[in-house]
C-alpha cells in the first residue's frame, strides 16, 4: 500500500479509530487488549482497526485485507514500538526517581508511536461503507483477527463491550 501524506481525511480516519477505545474501556477492554497482546502476540492496533472497519463502515474484511494491515504497520511495530516497550517494562521495577520519570517518556513515545500505526491504518483503509449489520462485520473480524484466541475470556471481554457499543450506534 501506499503510504499517503496525512491530511484532514486521514486524521479524521484516525481520530475515528482511535474514539472506538473510549466507550470501551470502561468495560475493561483495555486489560482485554494488553493481555492478549502480552500472552499471544495480538496487535491491539490490528484488533482495533478491524473493529472500527465493522462497527463504522460494516466492511467485511478478508484475510488478504487484514495482512495488507498488518504489513503497513510492521516495521513501526517491530522497529519501535516492540523494543520501546522492553525497555519500558525492563524500568518498571527500578526505583529510582529519574529511571522512572526516563519510563514515563518512553511511554509517551511508545503511545506516539502507536498513533502512528493507526494513522496509517486508518490513510490506508480503502473499505467502502457497506449496508450490512455493522456489529456482525465487527464480530467476524473480532475473530479474524485474534485467530486462536477468538474464544479466550479477554475476547469475551471484547464481545461485551462491542454489543454494548452496537447497541447504542
Amino acid at each position: 500500500m501506499r503510504q499517503q501524506k496525512r491530511g484532514k481525511t486521514g486524521c479524521l480516519r484516525a481520530r475515528r479509530l482511535a474514539v472506538l477505545t473510549g466507550p470501551l474501556r470502561p468495560a475493561g477492554v483495555a486489560g482485554a487488549l494488553i493481555a492478549l497482546q502480552d500472552r499471544a502476540g495480538c496487535d491491539v492496533n490490528i484488533v482495533l482497526f478491524a473493529l472500527w472497519l465493522g462497527t463504522a463502515r460494516g466492511h467485511r474484511l478478508d484475510r488478504a485485507e487484514l495482512a495488507a494491515a498488518e504489513a503497513v504497520i510492521a516495521p513501526i511495530g517491530r522497529d519501535i514500538v516492540g523494543p520501546v516497550r522492553q525497555l519500558r517494562r525492563r524500568l518498571r521495577t527500578e526505583p529510582a526517581a529519574d529511571l522512572q520519570a526516563l519510563r514515563r517518556r518512553l511511554l509517551a513515545l511508545e503511545l506516539a508511536a502507536e498513533r502512528h500505526m493507526q494513522y496509517r491504518l486508518a490513510d490506508a483503509a480503502a473499505a467502502p461503507i457497506s449496508p450490512g449489520d455493522r456489529g456482525e462485520a465487527a464480530e467476524a473480524h473480532l475473530a479474524l483477527a485474534l485467530g486462536a484466541e477468538a474464544q479466550s475470556p479477554e475476547a469475551a471481554v471484547l464481545r461485551r463491550a462491542l454489543a454494548g457499543l452496537t447497541r447504542r450506534g
